[in-house]
């Protein structure tokens, strides 16, 4: 069955600190429009500049407040080997299902690196964790072959996440570890489709922190065999693509749209991203606006949700 995670926003206070009653705003409002999942503090989640020490409160205040409602991934990447192995323990003692761990980045790191890395971090800790492949961040692409040695050899590595510009990626490494036991999930939104048919989970896309009524639809709309809804719906969230294309930093432009679309949040980014192209954010609004209007038309609706 498909499903939809999101890489969940962090919504911030004026000192760029976690808010707390803004976060329980937005995961009250994904968990009732219907996503599968949350992955907290991934690249949407703009990790950077949390502490180590903040990155697990968060965990844990996430870990509360969610109370089971809905399953938790962790990002726990980090430019550090130890700090990295530190927090993806502290979040899977929490119960989050699994860390999803990009490679070390900053510096160049070859495939074997790339291999030595997750073999040493399977074997280290106690928990499950998805393999993160985001060339665009990281510098540098994992190959399926060494995907396939690291899930062949290790039981704990039961996911991966591969945010590339080409979706024949993804079907590559499905095809080098078929039959297919593990959960690989597109990194981008209008992947979806492309990754279902090569036998993937579905999608890890932020923009099912501002429209994930209409993500759910479509989730739910291809898994109950109904793929002319399924391609209606998918093609509304082809048309929403450009709004990652609105600033550097695609979270804030995120923030300011769900608070458009009624969520009780500050935009708030994080320096040096603090301020979006007023004449930019307006036509991000209007195409959300008509993409949503379009979803509510009763050919297109799937089921009425509270937004809010």
């Amino acid at each position: 069955m498909a499903e939809i995670i999101v890489p969940v926003v962090t919504v911030f206070d004026k000192d760029e600190k976690p808010d707390y009653e803004g976060n329980q705003h937005v995961i009250d409002y994904l968990i009732r429009n219907g996503v599968d999942g949350i992955l907290v503090l991934g690249s949407a989640g703009e990790f950077s500049n949390l502490t180590l020490k903040e990155k697990i409160e968060f965990f844990d205040f996430y870990s509360e407040y969610v109370d089971g409602r809905v399953k938790l991934l962790a990002g726990t990447g980090c430019v550090s080997y130890a700090e990295t192995k530190q927090l993806t323990q502290a979040a899977l003692d929490m119960g989050y299902e699994a860390a999803v761990v990009i490679e070390p980045y900053y510096f160049a790191i070859s495939q074997v690196e790339v291999e030595k890395f997750y073999d040493r971090l399977a074997d280290e800790i106690n928990g499950n964790i998805y393999i993160y492949n985001f060339p665009a961040r990281s510098g540098v692409s994992i190959d399926p072959a060494t995907v396939n040695t690291l899930m062949k050899k290790h039981a704990n590595i039961t996911g991966l996440k591969d945010s590339v510009t080409t979706p024949g990626h993804t079907n590559m490494i499905l095809q080098a570890i078929a039959p297919v036991q593990q959960k690989i999930y597109s990194g981008f939104d209008d992947q979806f489709l492309a990754n279902i048919a090569s036998g993937g989970q579905g999608c890890i896309g932020a923009l099912a922190n501002v429209v994930p009524d209409i993500w759910h639809a479509l989730v739910v709309a291809n898994n109950q065999g109904n793929y002319q809804r399924t391609m209606q719906l998918f093609g509304l969230i082809e048309r929403l693509m450009p709004i990652y294309d609105v600033c550097t930093n695609p979270a804030v432009i995120l923030k300011r749209l769900m608070k458009h679309r009624g969520v009780a949040i500050s935009a708030q980014g994080l320096f040096p991203f603090t301020a979006v192209d007023e004449g930019q954010y307006l036509q991000a609004e209007k195409l959300l606006d008509e993409v949503v209007d379009e979803f509510l038309k009763p050919s297109v609706v799937v089921s009425k949700r509270k937004i809010g």
